[in-house]
């Protein structure tokens, strides 16, 4: 079973391996972030580190039973209560519930661990995959929005903050 892991400065191999291998299937859904985020990206993974350490990003890996980093759910902008939620699962990994079951888990920790209230999320009104992950972990849908200048659909979600019984 995969699982998710907080961002550390161990995952920047594997997390550049993972976006080069993914580039193209990830441009198709929202625009391509430029040769630039490529060659700088250890200087940008240590900044990702430093916001987490700030408290107001929460970056996670999902690793597969292999040890092989297959995707990554995200928190960001976590300013009074409520963080923007994005997402990203390797092509090859796709379609097999994966990105709904890393969602979920990434929404308890911010109820409970990160004690945030609510999450939003965009995602490009075509991506049909996208829109059933959000919606079935409880995201509505708020209204219209743009990702990557394409329309796309705001949702929200409120979290249970229940840590459970003391």
């Amino acid at each position: 079973m995969p699982v998710l892991e907080r961002l550390r400065a161990d995952h920047t191999a594997a997390l550049l391996a993972f976006e080069r291998e993914n580039r193209e299937y990830f441009a198709r859904w929202v625009s391509d972030r430029g040769e630039a985020y490529f060659t700088e990206f250890a200087s940008r993974h240590r900044a990702l580190l430093a916001e987490q350490e700030a408290g107001v990003c929460h970056f996670h890996v999902v690793v597969d039973d292999h040890g092989e980093l297959v995707g990554r759910v995200n928190l960001v902008d976590a300013v009074a209560g409520t963080a923007e939620l994005g997402y990203r699962i390797g092509e090859r990994v796709g379609g097999r519930g994966l990105a709904t079951a890393m969602v979920a888990e990434v929404c308890r920790l911010a109820g409970t661990v990160y004690e945030l209230s609510a999450l939003t999320a965009r995602t490009p009104l075509d991506h049909t995959a996208s829109r059933t992950v959000l919606e079935r972990n409880g995201f509505t849908v708020v209204g219209a929005a743009r990702v990557g200048g394409r329309p796309g659909v705001g949702y929200r979600r409120r979290l249970d903050t229940t840590i459970g019984p003391v």
